[in-house]
């Protein structure tokens, strides 16, 4: 690996390495009939985990009331932002582009923000391979039952390595259900998610490193006991799937707007990016709902674009942003992740369009804005994929890829999906303080 090779032959890595925003276009996008048929995860297998979701849907009606009105199931509304979308065209007086939502995954139910569809997802898949495994449960059962068998669950351990809102959703789901539960957290993370989980009774062990670090020490120690369960952030296909699932929901919620997604109105989405499972799952179940009529780019912070690094280069997982002179460190905590995923970044590899970096001042500038427009919350780190939004009208890179994919006219009746990570659970004194915060 050479980077002052990469730096001068890569333009988008030449202005990551002088802390510039950027935005980089994957040139090795391929068209999704074509690489289908390829992939390690199928189309089955997002159904498969949609089905499994419906079967604990009593389960978590049952054990979380604020569920109820879903019936059980973990979802979450999608915004049309009309007055923060004529704020912002006219203050940057940038021409209208197509119409502008808000996917607010920030107010999932439980865990309040998307890592509640990967992280619950794979906590309940466990808990139904055991329950199977030792005949408490058959998949015909009302898995209401669930409920019953804390004292069973209890044996068992769940651990888990995070920046934040990963071991928060584990957390939660993990001692409601009744296991032991341990989360390692990088120094990233916030104090107010750590509190929180030890307020559920979770076990949180701090460490002075970076998330890797974090994930590190966790699986060792999950390793080295029989009776514990490991998330693994980095590798996990049911962390994917989990997030996979929401596509198929946000396609029924387009149908209800009467929100078309075709040729002429494609469909732009924004997802802040940190390991990558999150964003790459819902990218993944997206290309198998709407093929190459979406568009997906992910968010990253102009010190932690680990993602951007790993696919630019081609050297995946094997880069991390310190090998390039970065420090790693941003206030978008969520996002703070130094390594890609390995199994999203090969997923992605002809499926993502672009990855776009934001400065951290940015985050509290876009939150203040939603709040003052729409009178929303989202926490920093999801503020990050505005920055998609407005590279349409200010980016060469996004007027060059319009034209290549022949959405120069079309771009006029597109629909923009700006996908909010997180945020719901923030306490009112942090969020009083993020929307005072004013960085340089």
């Amino acid at each position: 690996m050479n980077i002052t090779e990469y730096q001068n032959n890569i333009p988008a890595v030449r202005d990551v390495i002088d802390l510039r925003e950027t935005l980089w276009i994957n040139g090795q996008l391929r068209p999704f009939g074509t690489i289908q048929d390829s992939l390690r995860i199928k189309e089955d297998d997002i159904i498969a985990a949609a089905e499994r979701l419906k079967r604990f849907a009593p389960f978590i009606k049952k054990s979380f009331p604020e569920t109820q009105d879903e019936g059980g199931l973990i979802e979450s509304p999608l915004k049309k932002l009309e007055k923060l979308q004529k704020e912002w065209n006219e203050k940057t007086g940038g021409d209208p582009q197509g119409h502008l939502y808000l996917k607010m995954d920030s107010h999932l139910a439980i865990a309040g923000s998307v890592k509640a569809r990967g992280g619950i997802y794979e906590i309940l898949k466990h808990t139904e391979e055991l329950a199977i495994a030792n005949h408490l449960l058959e998949e015909t059962d009302n898995y209401e039952k669930l409920a019953d068998f804390r004292d069973f669950f209890s044996q068992y351990t769940i651990q888990a390595g995070s920046t934040g809102n990963l071991g928060l959703s584990i957390g939660i789901i993990s001692a409601g259900i009744g296991y032991h539960v341990i989360i390692h957290m990088s120094a990233e993370a916030k104090q107010w998610k750590k509190d929180l989980l030890r307020s559920k009774g979770v076990m949180v062990r701090e460490y002075e490193g970076d998330y890797e670090a974090a994930v590190a020490a966790g699986r060792k120690l999950s390793d080295s006991d029989s009776m514990s369960y490991f998330v693994d952030d980095e590798h996990s296909e049911d962390l994917f799937l989990g997030y996979a699932v929401a596509a198929g929901r946000l396609k029924k919620q387009l149908k209800e707007q009467q929100i078309t997604v075709d040729k002429e109105h494609p469909l732009f989405v924004y997802l802040p990016c940190g390991v990558g499972g999150a964003p790459g799952g819902i990218t993944f179940g997206l290309k198998h709902e709407f093929g190459d009529f979406v568009h997906c780019f992910f968010a990253e912070p102009v010190q932690c674009p680990c993602m951007l690094l790993g696919m630019a280069t081609g050297e995946g997982d094997k880069v991390c942003v310190q090998d390039f002179g970065l420090t790693g460190i941003t206030h978008a905590d969520g996002l703070a992740v130094g390594r890609p995923s390995p199994l999203a970044g090969n997923l992605m590899k002809n499926m993502v369009s672009g990855i776009f970096t934001v400065e951290d001042h940015k985050l509290y500038e876009y939150m203040r804005m939603l709040k003052n427009a729409e009178n929303i919350i989202i926490e920093p780190s999801a503020c990050a994929a505005f920055e998609g939004y407005r590279s349409i009208n200010e980016s060469p890179e996004m007027v060059r890829y319009l034209k290549e994919h022949n959405l120069e006219k079309a771009a006029e009746r597109a629909n923009h999906i700006i996908w909010a990570t997180g945020g719901k659970l923030v306490p009112e004194k942090i969020v009083d303080m993020y929307l005072q915060t004013e960085l340089k």
